[in-house]
């Protein structure tokens, strides 16, 4: 009897409930300490994971593309050094077939970005009629993947992506893909003011020399002459200077190279203005520039797109924004101060279309309509692999042609 007396008062000394206590706090506390650090483990485990794959995937992309460009590059060099007597016989036909697999060039970069899930959501005016028409076309300039954005969204419009001409940064001549643009004609232009008197001639005599008697169509250039994070603050100092819209989403543009390609492509009237023009009141032998075509690129969350990324593919899937308008050429000036002031006036519109994006995630509706109306731009994946497979099957063709006629004399 007083042993269990004894028990109960030693039950119910207070120090000896704060032992048990003590005990049990500490067991629960390691208990959700070991927990904790499980669940800390399995999210390093599943991010290393989902870091692994990207790195895979990215590897993997990189191997296919550079197999790509191993076979797919020299293939065009060589199928156009075959076609040279077709060359001085009928030069036409020649840039016809040039233009055919230039095209065919474009689609396998555009397959890169297509595979990787980078689509593009089209808005504003229908390019599609005037596709077979000349046109001059201004765009604002991000990232290195604006070009690879418009090699894709032009795919479906017609002969365009064939019969375009581009104006770009000569770096891009040193790229793998430079040795194709400087076969199909496209112009390298260098920036900086020490260059720009000369690049802008020799701009007027590659127009001259090549756009009309290569058959091209559209003028595709970069009028801001640079990336907006590299001439942005440059531009706003500018601005501010000069008593100029301030502008966050793109800078204003320069002058040189659109008024260049508008005096040599496009008649004069008396007034200044550009016309529609035709074989008869002009004195070149096509009718000249017809349109000029504005294309704004917006990226989600404004995160511009490089090439790395299109290589890579290492951004999750996301879709791409372009907007077009298009005014007819009569309409705009190229006397210098009133060509200045109407091409400021695009980039201003630019601005706004891009602040109203990034502020709601859709371009304006046009003025007149309540909403804005977009489509998706698709492209068809069996046309795209049989390009790609047509690539690599000529890669081998011409790898044994080779090794024949190097068996032979050696």
């Amino acid at each position: 009897m007083r042993t269990d007396n004894a028990w109960k008062r030693r039950d119910l000394n207070p120090a000896s409930a704060s032992v048990r206590d003590i005990d049990g706090s500490a067991q629960t506390a390691y208990s959700g300490a070991e927990t904790s650090v499980r669940d800390r483990m399995a999210r390093i485990f599943e991010e290393a994971r989902k870091l692994g794959w990207i790195l895979l995937k990215a590897l993997l992309r990189f191997a296919f593309m550079f197999i790509n460009n191993c076979v797919a590059i020299p293939s065009y060099c060589l199928y156009l050094l075959l076609l040279q007597p077709l060359r001085l016989m009928d030069a036409r036909a020649f840039w016809h077939i040039e233009g055919v697999m230039f095209k065919w060039m474009l689609a396998m970069v555009s397959s890169w970005g297509w595979i990787a899930g980078y689509t593009v959501m089209e808005w504003g005016d229908d390019v599609k009629p005037i596709s077979e028409e000349e046109a001059m076309v201004i765009v604002n300039h991000q990232a290195t993947g604006d070009v690879c954005t418009l090699m894709m969204c032009l795919q479906d419009k017609g002969t365009v992506v064939r019969k375009m001409m581009w104006l770009m940064d000569h770096v891009f001549k040193y790229t793998n893909f430079g040795l194709v643009s400087l076969i199909h004609g496209d112009f390298f232009i260098r920036q900086g003011k020490a260059f720009r008197d000369k690049q802008l001639i020799f701009l007027k005599e590659h127009l001259e020399q090549l756009y009309l008697s290569r058959d091209r169509k559209w003028v595709v250039l970069f009028p801001e002459g640079g990336f907006l994070r590299k001439r942005r603050d440059t531009s706003q100092a500018f601005a501010r200077k000069h008593d100029l819209p301030h502008l966050r989403h793109v800078t204003l543009p320069r002058l040189g190279a659109t008024q260049v390609i508008l005096q040599t492509l496009g008649p004069q009237q008396e007034n200044g203005a550009l016309s529609a023009g035709d074989a008869g009141q002009s004195v070149r032998k096509a009718p000249g520039l017809q349109w000029v075509v504005d294309i704004t690129i917006a990226y989600p969350n404004a995160r511009p797109m490089d090439i790395q990324t299109w290589i890579f593919g290492y951004r999750p899937p996301s879709v791409t924004h372009v907007h077009y308008r298009i005014y007819p050429i009569k309409d705009v000036p190229v006397e210098t101060e009133l060509l200045t002031d109407w091409l400021y006036q695009r980039f201003v519109e630019k601005e706004d279309l891009l602040a109203h994006f990034y502020e709601t995630g859709a371009f304006p509706p046009p003025k007149g309509q309540k909403h804005a109306v977009s489509k998706e731009m698709t492209l068809d994946p069996v046309w795209l692999c049989v390009i790609q497979s047509l690539a690599f099957a000529s890669g081998y063709m011409w790898y044994s042609v080779l090794q024949y006629f190097y068996c032979c004399f050696f």
